[in-house]
């Protein structure tokens, strides 16, 4: 009797104990809904993440899947101090930069974000042909959608709003990415160029500009009403910013998220975090953004921002 063996797509999420039960959501809906026909070897990147969230996650590998934590504190240590950290932000954002050549097995991968519900087979988003660009991914729908953040794009990256990317789901060229030294570059503009808003998206974007392969808005889309956006081409809801259903009601898509959270060792926590959640927690995450705004405002209008000195030549 024949063996058959699937071809391996790897796929890597970066967290920490924060994201841990958003994570099992993710990992859940993407399981559950992906095909058959594949073996996903899944990565979970990390400094220092919980032994008890590890033995937790674990859990959801099935007969097609693994489930392996790797560390990268002793890689990123050297670096760790150049990040620039805000909000909710933690280091494990900047994680994905060190996927190529982490992991030079592979010539393309695929990161995903963890505050992600995943209602297609994610092996259909893999198999998307890259070319010669360096990553496919989806427009960023806030830039196209709140105008400060917008102009911030075009004045201080030089980038159009509407080729702006959203990094939480990405597909990488990895053979590109270390033929190109896009890692070293990147440390490169981290040590030169503090960006403060959207930070390692930022980077992202200015290092692959026209490099990039635009995929359907389905693939990302935020979890607010977006009434030009037709719902049968929902494929994966990202719950980011302040778009959370484990902090408000009402969210749009949320049913969707509760839907798969009720199929995790965290449900309950993760309604307890709701009911917990304070206004005192709501003006705080208005204020931030409030101060994200006029951030980027600030670096719109700064004549030594990226944009300006790569124009002058600096």
């Amino acid at each position: 009797m024949s063996t058959t063996i699937l071809k391996e797509l790897p796929i890597f999420f970066a967290t920490d104990d924060n994201y841990a039960p958003f994570l099992s959501v993710t990992l859940k809906s993407m399981l559950d809904n992906a095909s058959k026909d594949y073996f996903y070897r899944i990565y979970v990147l990390t400094s220092n993440l919980n032994p008890e969230h590890q033995a937790e996650i674990k859990k959801f590998a099935t007969d097609n899947s693994s489930i392996e934590f790797v560390s990268l504190k002793n890689e990123l240590d050297k670096v760790a101090e150049m990040f620039h950290l805000r909000d909710y932000y933690s280091k494990e954002t900047y994680y994905r930069f060190f996927i190529p050549n982490l992991f030079p097995q592979y010539d393309k991968v695929l990161y995903l974000d963890s505050d992600l519900v995943i209602l297609d087979d994610i092996s259909r988003l893999f198999n998307t042909e890259l070319g010669d660009n360096f990553v496919a991914a989806i427009q960023e729908e806030v830039m196209n959608t709140v105008d400060v953040f917008g102009e911030y794009v075009e004045k201080t990256l030089g980038i159009s709003r509407e080729k702006y990317f959203n990094a939480g789901i990405l597909l990488m060229n990895a053979r590109l990415f270390r033929e190109n030294h896009i890692e070293e570059k990147f440390v490169t503009l981290l040590n030169t160029f503090k960006f403060r808003v959207t930070q390692d998206e930022d980077y992202l974007n200015v290092l692959c500009k026209g490099r990039v392969r635009f995929l359907d808005l389905g693939w990302n889309k935020t979890s607010y009403k977006n009434p030009d956006f037709d719902d049968r081409n929902l494929k994966i809801i990202h719950y980011k910013i302040n778009w959370k259903p484990w902090h408000y009601e009402g969210v749009e898509y949320e049913d969707f998220f509760w839907q798969y959270a009720k199929q995790t060792p965290y449900y309950a926590l993760m309604q307890r975090m709701r009911q917990e959640y304070s206004d005192t927690d709501k003006q705080n995450d208005s204020t931030a953004y409030d101060n994200l705004v006029r951030m980027a405002i600030a670096d719109s209008n700064n004549p030594d921002n990226y944009k300006n000195c790569m124009e002058k030549g600096l």
